[in-house]
């Protein structure tokens, strides 16, 4: 078989891959989980960081874990980075003018990794470790399910990896000087962009997070002690002159007994005094450490404290809606970092794996993630009729995606107000060949008589009956515009109505009739049929 082509464009076999790397190296199978806590100093801590940074990182690696397991607060704000890509939504994008089996390619590693990979919102929280360590890897080992190479996802401890003579390649620990190198198609391994530039020992955000854990560890201890002595009462034990060495111990031991059971023995001429302790909340300045300390935590994982904590800032909602929108760019920038990722190391293997070669990481589909947001409905609902109907061109598409709505496909059934639709004649009815001439008889008994001659000859001569009503309408048109002018009542304007019949002529009128009049009589006469 001919070899493939890895993401870094090498080649490589399909025997590289048949089963994970890791179980191929023993050393690592019975690795025990150490602390790094017992007896931490700064002096120690300082001692881990320097040897991370000649090569040693696995105690660096342990100490950041530990902080994690010691330090609730630290670990409530890195779990809120960590999961924060896992709330946005995902796709795998063809490249630009895709052919159709690139389009085939990117449906296919959508459809896979939804339906047939469960745990892929987990591998996203996983990745995100590579913020606080510096890296993160997931080794990926392939099963074969029917014809198809389905991934499956464990993910390695950061204390499984060195680095090598030169300080700037991670490899796998062997028992070797340099370890192994990662084998390419096997790993999901991130490294973030642009997080700390120099050493890869100092590319992680724990590394800054070691100082602020350190100082309040010191400072919840020296608190711890304070409240298991705050409010006990000073006793003091007073010997007489010349008391022997055994008379002073036995003295120490009668005031050691009385503070912690309150009955003790002493001997006779020996006094003991208890002094009650007063005063305020002494332990403030331990609280306060531990509270400096938080925030440091806050600000280096969130760029932002108000979070994490429930306090009026006195200065409105701008600055929670300013360190909202820190927290939203450090999310995006998580996930386009993560997107490269994901792409170069799962989609491009994915694809080389089951649908065939790819023409490098240039036309591999891509993973993205929605980034953007959906605009305020209501304004856009307010403003884009308004603008539509000033002539502005809008095209439908580039509506849907501001407003984040789907386009309805075919016959899809869509949201919103039903439609009427449109009215069904009625059908014809059916008749038997042997009642159609009953039927016609029947419809032509229903249809209205025809006009006859005599009223086409009325209609003939009253057709222009407005000129002739003109002399009649006239004065109550002309008394109506002077009435309101005049500004008069109705109740006025009724009382002068019958002054009115005078002025209208009635001639025009009187004409007309007496001459339909003669018309239809003599049509009468004459014998007029309908036609």
């Amino acid at each position: 078989m001919a070899s493939l082509l890895d993401q870094h464009g090498n080649p490589f076999r399909l025997a590289d891959i048949a089963e994970p790397q890791t179980a191929r190296v023993a050393v690592l199978q019975n690795q025990v989980i150490q602390s790094q806590l017992d007896g931490l100093t700064p002096a120690k801590a300082a001692r881990m960081l320097r040897d991370a940074d000649a090569g040693n990182i696995v105690a660096q690696h342990q100490l950041f874990d530990d902080m994690l397991d010691r330090d609730s607060h630290l670990r409530c704000e890195w779990d809120k980075r960590c999961a924060a890509p896992t709330t946005l939504d995902w796709s795998i994008e063809p490249p630009a003018n895709a052919t159709a089996q690139e389009k085939a390619s990117a449906a296919w590693v959508e459809e896979v990794l939804r339906d047939v990979v469960d745990d892929f919102e987990d591998v996203l929280i996983a990745m995100q470790e590579a913020i606080g360590h510096g890296f993160s890897g997931i080794e990926v080992e392939w099963k074969r399910w029917g014809k198809e190479w389905i991934p499956s996802f464990h993910p390695r401890p950061q204390t499984w990896f060195q680095l090598d003579s030169t300080r700037r390649h991670i490899r796998l620990q062997n028992g070797s000087a340099d370890g192994a190198a990662l084998l390419p198609m096997g790993w999901i391994f991130h490294t973030p962009r642009k997080v700390k530039t120099g050493y890869t020992s100092r590319a992680g955000l724990f590394r800054p997070a070691v100082w602020p854990f350190l100082y309040k560890a010191y400072s919840v201890g020296d608190f711890a002690e304070f409240l298991e002595t705050y409010g006990l009462p000073i006793i003091v034990g007073k010997f007489p002159p010349g008391a022997s060495d055994e008379e002073k111990a036995s003295l120490f031991r009668a005031v050691t007994a009385l503070g912690h059971d309150a009955r003790a023995i002493m001997p006779e001429g020996m006094q003991i005094e208890i002094q009650a302790v007063t005063g305020g909340a002494g332990g403030s300045h331990h609280l306060a450490m531990v509270d400096w300390a938080d925030r440091a935590h806050s600000k280096l994982v969130l760029g932002q404290v108000l979070s994490a904590e429930a306090k009026a800032t006195g200065l409105g909602s701008g600055v929670a809606d300013l360190q909202g929108e820190v927290r939203d760019d450090i999310k995006a920038s998580d996930a386009r970092q993560l997107a490269a990722t994901l792409t170069r190391d799962l989609v491009y293997p994915m694809i080389v794996l089951n649908r065939g070669g790819v023409d490098g990481l240039r036309r591999c589909p891509r993973l993205v993630f929605d980034l953007g947001g959906a605009e305020d409905l209501k304004l856009y609902s307010e403003a884009l009729p308004t603008l539509a109907e000033n002539g502005a061109r809008i095209p439908v598409p580039w509506v849907h995606q501001k407003l984040r709505i789907p386009e309805a496909q075919g016959d899809e059934p869509v949201f919103g107000r039903p439609q009427p639709s449109p009215p069904v004649p009625p059908a014809a009815p059916t008749v038997p060949p042997a009642t159609l001439r009953a039927a016609l008889a029947a419809l032509a008994a229903t249809r209205p008589p025809a006009p006859d001659g005599i009223d086409t000859l009325v209609d003939a001569a009253l057709q222009d009956w407005q000129p002739v009503m003109q002399p009649l309408v006239d004065p109550i048109q002309a008394a109506m515009d002077a009435s309101a002018q005049a500004g008069e009542t109705a109740e006025q304007f009724l009382a002068r109505l019958p002054a009115l019949l005078t002025q209208m002529d009635v001639t025009e009128l009187t004409a007309a009739l007496a001459h339909a009049a003669f018309t239809a009589r003599l049509g009468a006469r004459a014998g007029l049929v309908d036609d």
